[in-house]
């Protein structure tokens, strides 16, 4: 468990109860003090890893907010992200949208058609 260094980058991931959409939030480490690490997006954590089962093994407390963590950026979590924010695009999409009648037969009609192919 290494300690934050000026220019790592971080994430923090955020849900409002089990059902909504896991929001991701990306920044980098741009100044140190003898125990903060300050990010890019103003955010203060305890530069000292700690043990965080939340999303990844370790983690690093936000300063006055000892329950939310920060962790290293990985491939698996950019890429976890990117799945979650084309979830929130579509739904966000569907929410918004309204649809012709035209519109609904069209999409009924590529619904009914995946369904005879998945049989």
């Amino acid at each position: 468990m290494k300690k934050l260094e000026i220019g790592d980058k971080v994430y923090n991931a955020k849900q409002n109860g089990f059902a909504d959409f896991i929001r991701y939030s990306f920044s980098e480490v741009v100044t140190l003090t003898k125990t903060l690490a300050v990010l890019k997006n103003g955010v203060k954590l305890f530069n000292e890893p700690r043990i965080s089962y939340i999303t990844e093994d370790v983690g690093y407390s936000v300063s006055r907010q000892r329950g939310l963590h920060w962790h290293l950026v990985s491939l698996e979590a950019i890429r976890k992200a990117q799945i979650e924010n084309e979830k929130i695009a579509a739904y966000e999409w569907f929410e918004v949208k309204e649809f012709s009648l035209e519109e609904k037969k069209f999409i009924y009609k590529q619904f009914t058609k995946l369904a005879s192919k998945k049989i």
